[in-house]
């Protein structure tokens, strides 16, 4: 350095620079899981529907989802590896999933029977008996899961019901947000 022909300031200004740079880099790596947080918080300010996933104390996941502008609550989930756009409706016993939701996830057509009587927003309909694989909102995820699936037209979003919800240690809501706690 002394042999460099930089006069003494301007070196010491780049070592200023660089040990900033330094610390940067270290105070990232120390407050990571704090900034994936926040992170987190703000995609969820800006897309409402995306799950906020947050690991307490204990090791307990819990998710929180904003209401939506519509009034709902909606999450974007995974069912057997495919993202669908799921309503929250406790008034479902169960997880039910469009018809199209369905076949982007998996289920074959053929296999389903549309035998069980559903009461919709839009009037009665008949729904098909299945098993999902799997289900997963934010960090949460269950495993052979009791779901239906709506007929062709009689459900435009999927609705996560019951029988995911009552799989949670519990649930609350405040003010607009809903906590899933896993």
């Amino acid at each position: 350095i002394m042999r460099s022909g930089m006069r003494f300031q301007d070196t010491a200004r780049q070592a200023a620079v660089w040990l900033v740079i330094l610390l940067g880099i270290i105070a990232s790596y120390q407050y990571r899981f704090e900034l994936q947080d926040f992170a987190s918080r703000v995609t969820a300010g800006i897309i409402p529907s995306r799950p906020q996933t947050v690991m307490g104390a204990d090791g307990a996941v819990q998710v929180t989802l904003s209401k939506s502008n519509n009034g709902h609550f909606e999450a974007d989930g995974i069912v057997n590896g495919q993202g669908v756009s799921f309503m929250v409706d406790t008034g479902a016993s169960s997880v039910v999933l469009s018809y199209h939701d369905a076949l982007s996830a998996g289920i074959s057509p053929d296999a389903l029977s549309f035998s069980s009587p559903i009461s919709t927003a839009n009037g009665e309909a008949y729904a098909a008996n299945v098993r999902l694989n799997e289900i997963g909102i934010g960090g949460i995820v269950r495993r052979d899961v009791r779901a239906l699936v709506a007929e062709d037209g009689k459900l435009d979003q999927s609705l996560l019901g019951m029988s995911f919800l009552s799989s949670l240690s519990g649930y609350t809501v405040r003010q607009d947000q809903l906590i899933l706690q896993d």
